[in-house]
């Protein structure tokens, strides 16, 4: 009988391993129309500038002597106080509009419905003719106490002047859009936060401050920096009624001196300077009020970037 056979002791065949893949490189895909369209653009846009500079009619002596006149700068004054007036009236008339169409009275829904249907129907310059000429509707404003006769008595064209007139009709202008910017933003809150907030107990002051207000002022400041650029620049209507704002101080000095062109010159750059004023204001507004958001960071600012930019050219 055959003896079993005994147990092999070779060491084991490693099994060959495949090498790991090398890392390719990731090669961007060539763009050539791109750098193309760009050096067109900028060509266009160096030939613009070389046609506003070289040319006679824009008359660029004037517009320096102008630029800095004291009738140019009494009308701009004019226009930042008419706009900040007008934004802060128009949005706290229009916040209060936009709290009734939210409740749940009926009448105010309705008549604050009907407000905004109105003063956003009807252009704004038919609007501020229309109280420029109240007085033909009511010659006199009157108040009267039954049994006790007529208190107070005034000539409406006394009370309403041109500067007046312009307020009054910018402000009910505005807050016809402000109601539903500001109505629009409540509604982007989530509805679940309002109710976990409730069950906790909070009241509702401070639900709006700490949950309601900072969430919709992501959905307000955009549209509300655009209203307040509009209304910057929807003042210059205003010159119809002879309110010496920006625009209306340009004509006047170009109706006694006819260079018409550099004074609309003069007038535009500070309406462009002043826009892009607020323009920075809302960007920064915006990126305080997107904190918490998102989970990723804030992007850095134009200002940290060209820092930043800097700081890489420094180190080479």
């Amino acid at each position: 009988m055959a003896s079993p056979a005994a147990p092999s002791t070779a060491p084991p065949v490693p099994r060959a391993t495949a090498a790991p893949p090398t890392e390719l490189p990731i090669a961007p895909r060539r763009r050539p129309w791109r750098y193309v369209s760009g050096g067109l653009a900028l060509l266009a846009t160096a030939l613009l500038l070389r046609s506003l500079a070289g040319n006679p009619a824009f008359e660029w002596p004037v517009v320096g002597a102008y630029l800095t006149s004291s009738a140019i700068l009494r009308g701009l004054w004019l226009t930042l106080w008419l706009t900040a007036v007008v934004m802060v009236l128009g949005f706290a008339l229009g916040t209060g509009l936009a709290v009734a169409r939210l409740s749940g009275d009926p009448v105010l829904r309705t008549l604050s419905w009907g407000f905004v249907w109105i003063f956003r129907a009807t252009p704004l310059l038919v609007q501020l003719l229309f109280w420029f000429n109240i007085g033909a509707l009511y010659p006199r404003l009157a108040l009267s106490v039954p049994f006790a006769g007529e208190l107070f008595a005034v000539r409406t064209v006394d009370l309403l002047g041109p500067a007046l007139t312009a307020v009054v009709g910018l402000t009910l202008h505005e807050a016809a859009f402000a109601a539903e910017v500001v109505r629009s933003g409540v509604l982007s809150v989530d509805q679940g936060q309002l109710e976990a907030a409730a069950s906790l107990g909070l009241g509702r002051g401070r639900v709006l401050r700490r949950i309601v207000l900072p969430q919709a002022m992501r959905a307000i400041l955009p549209p509300a920096g655009n209203m307040l650029i509009g209304t910057l620049k929807g003042t210059s209507v205003i010159s119809v009624l002879a309110v010496h704002d920006l625009l209306f101080s340009a004509q006047l000095i170009y109706n006694r001196t006819y260079q018409v062109i550099p004074l609309l010159v003069v007038a535009t750059l500070w309406y462009v300077a002043v826009t892009s004023l607020l323009s920075v204001g809302q960007y920064y507004l915006e990126r305080y009020f997107a904190r918490g958001s998102t989970r990723a960071e804030l992007p850095p600012t134009p200002w940290q970037r060209a820092r930043a930019a800097l700081r890489r050219a420094g180190g080479r």
